[in-house]
């Protein structure tokens, strides 16, 4: 701000302090402020979080306009963000700033107990003792003490054909907006299959290698893991599903199957479900997962 423009801001809040209608702010000849603010009905501000990535496109003067909107349709990476001089729009830097906070919430907020019980989930934990141990010892991610590894025992019993998991993962938020349907898809695949689906555990402070875990203390012959991915700036609500076949301690990681991208802008929840369930299946026929599964 120049001099001009400083005397015109101390001015207005002397005038707002003193109960008198403000004079018009002075404004520099190089000072441009933004065109509208823009508010929702119950005064605050419109939420930034909810503006489709793949259909903005803030370039001036384009010299193709619908072309690069045809391209951005096709991703939801930050093309066409335009420029304010040297730097970003502070449009796109506000958006950018929301993203990142909604991936941290995701990773350091957790599951609500009351999603796992409405959906009638078996509840079992890790080692971890909280959300820090499990960010910086994934190995204790892997694994459950005595009293959690009989409650798996005692939940599928010896040798399922199919051991149905969802852990929390790197995301809470992936697991509450996915979770659910993707599980129901399954099991109801699973059940036009004529494989019984069984109970579903859900794992808190869960690695994906807990899996294998499961597997040597069940004898299952598939363990299908649905679990909350790392959250980046497009969403903070991304699952996977990790499907192995005989899954026991120290088995390759290039033997398990990857549905990844499970959230409402990649593969839905109900799509991916009905995938995987066609996954398990073959799976069953074939003995063979990862590589194997031809």
């Amino acid at each position: 701000m120049n001099e001009k423009e400083v005397r015109a801001l101390v001015e207005r809040m002397i005038v707002e302090l003193a109960g008198q209608a403000p004079t018009p702010q002075v404004k520099g000849a190089d000072y441009h402020p933004m065109e509208r603010e823009s508010t929702a009905g119950d005064g605050c501000l419109d939420d930034i979080s909810e503006i489709d990535l793949r259909r903005q496109y803030l370039v001036k003067d384009p010299r193709n306009g619908p072309a690069f909107l045809d391209l951005k349709r096709k991703t939801p990476a930050r093309l066409g963000v335009g420029r304010a001089g040297a730097r970003y729009k502070t449009i796109t830097m506000l958006r950018m700033r929301a993203d990142h906070a909604a991936a941290q919430d995701s990773v350091f907020s957790h599951v609500d107990e009351a999603f796992v019980d409405q959906n009638g989930w078996v509840f079992t934990q890790t080692l971890c003792a909280d959300k820090d141990e499990y960010l910086t010892r994934p190995d204790r991610g892997r694994r459950f003490d005595e009293q959690n590894q009989a409650i798996i025992q005692k939940t599928f019993g010896r040798s399922p054909k199919v051991a149905l998991v969802v852990g929390d993962g790197l995301s809470s938020a992936a697991i509450e907006a996915n979770a659910a349907d993707c599980m129901q898809a399954i099991r109801a695949g699973l059940e036009a299959y004529g494989i019984p689906p069984g109970p579903v555990l859900f794992v808190k402070y869960c690695r994906v290698g807990a899996c294998d875990h499961i597997g040597d203390l069940t004898g299952a012959e598939v363990v299908c893991m649905l679990v909350g991915e790392r959250p980046g700036l497009v969403t903070a609500e991304s699952m996977s599903a990790y499907v192995t076949y005989q899954p026991h301690i120290g088995i390759p990681e290039s033997k398990r199957t990857v549905v990844s991208n499970i959230h409402r802008q990649g593969t839905t929840a109900v799509e991916a479900g009905a995938h995987i369930a066609e996954l398990i299946h073959r799976m069953l026929e074939k003995k063979a997962s990862g590589i194997d599964l031809r």
